[in-house]
């Protein structure tokens, strides 16, 4: 088979033949067009029609998931067509599997939600076509994607159709199944670190979860803007994986004495706090901060924390970051080793076992392969 074939097109206008050359590339699924003037277009054709996806008929449980042959979504001039190689399974996909987001959803594209329904909000691969109006990227780039409730479909998929501006490079030293499974739970860290704490160098900053998914990104960014770090994680390989990732301090939040170790790190109190959990403890750890304090928590947290005199605290949402955050994001991470850490992978079609593992314990991420 032929991997293209090219054809002219002459066109008699005004006593002038114009010659147009096309040129399909069956090799990236690219329609190259030469006008008179030597000036070349590129636009997308698609070959393959349909993909496997994990869909849901109805919302609930983990059971509602189900393997399914769907079509392969159209782009327009503004989209990217990725095909999928991994997928983040995050805390928040069973709250969209379950319907919480179906308000949502209605308020911001004016229609409601139809079935099936790919859920999922994060993955990375390889761009497969890109719209007419798309000029950052081409067929072939290895990238990653940040879309919370796409209308034409989540990631979990083989393929997902994504607003440029939602996608971003998978920058060195990151492989593709850590840029799937990292950009939520990364974009929301620095979004909490650098827009609401505003967190400087010399800082201190609490980070409490510090062995979540969050959490142990936020680590690893929070000490390449500078700061110093104070680690509460659960369970001592929790706790070993702070150390790893550098953290100052680091200490298991169920078994020791978080407060006494926080007066040590800073006997005048800590800066700043980023908070990746919520509950009793995350409530008391609280009482480590100087006053003056930040505090940030994203929005999610449950059950939110309480307000303490003489501390800021504010919740913050993750889902509005700017090309421009995402781009610092990929410098910070590209400024040396940087881990994304993969609990488990499972397969595409095991979505319903990655969601039950959820509620198991587990350090950094789940991931999905979709091959």
């Amino acid at each position: 088979m032929r991997s293209s074939v090219t054809s002219d097109l002459c066109i008699f206008r005004k006593n002038h033949i114009h010659k147009f050359i096309f040129q399909i590339d069956c090799a990236s699924d690219t329609v190259r067009i030469q006008t008179p003037d030597a000036t070349e277009i590129a636009m997308p054709f698609q070959t393959q029609k349909t993909m496997q996806a994990v869909a849901i008929d109805r919302f609930g449980g983990p059971e509602v998931l189900t393997r399914q042959t769907l079509p392969v979504p159209d782009i327009d001039s503004d989209e990217v067509l990725i095909r999928l190689e991994a997928i983040g399974v995050g805390v928040w996909d069973p709250w969209e599997r379950e319907g919480a987001f179906h308000q949502l959803f209605r308020e911001r594209y004016g229609v409601e939600p139809t079935f099936p329904y790919v859920i999922g909000f994060e993955g990375a691969g390889t761009v497969a076509a890109v719209g007419a109006d798309v000029t950052r990227f081409r067929e072939g780039d290895r990238v990653y994607a940040d879309r919370h409730i796409n209308p034409k479909g989540g990631f979990y998929a083989e393929y997902v159709a994504v607003v440029a501006d939602h996608v971003v490079p998978i920058p060195d030293g990151l492989s593709v199944e850590e840029a799937g499974a990292m950009p939520v739970d990364a974009i929301t860290a620095l979004l909490g670190l650098d827009s609401v704490l505003g967190l400087c160098e010399g800082e201190s900053v609490l980070i409490f979860g510090a062995g979540g998914g969050l959490g142990h990104l936020a680590v690893q960014l929070a000490k390449r803007m500078g700061a110093r770090v104070f680690a509460v994680a659960s369970g001592e390989d929790g706790v070993a994986l702070a150390r790893r990732l550098g953290a100052d301090t680091a200490v298991d939040g169920r078994n020791e004495d978080v407060l006494a170790a926080a007066s040590a790190f800073a006997p005048d109190g800590i800066d700043t706090a980023l908070l990746t959990a919520g509950g009793e403890a995350a409530q008391r750890s609280l009482e480590a901060l100087r006053e003056g304090g930040r505090v940030a928590y994203p929005r999610g947290v449950q059950p939110q924390p309480e307000a303490r005199p003489a501390i800021e605290i504010q919740q913050y949402v993750g889902d509005d970051a700017r090309s421009e955050e995402f781009d610092k994001l990929n410098r910070l991470i590209a400024s040396g080793p940087f881990e994304v850490h993969i609990a488990r992978a499972f397969p595409l079609q095991q979505a319903a076992e990655a969601h039950r593992a959820l509620d198991e314990h587990y350090l950094g991420k789940l991931v999905l392969r979709s091959s």
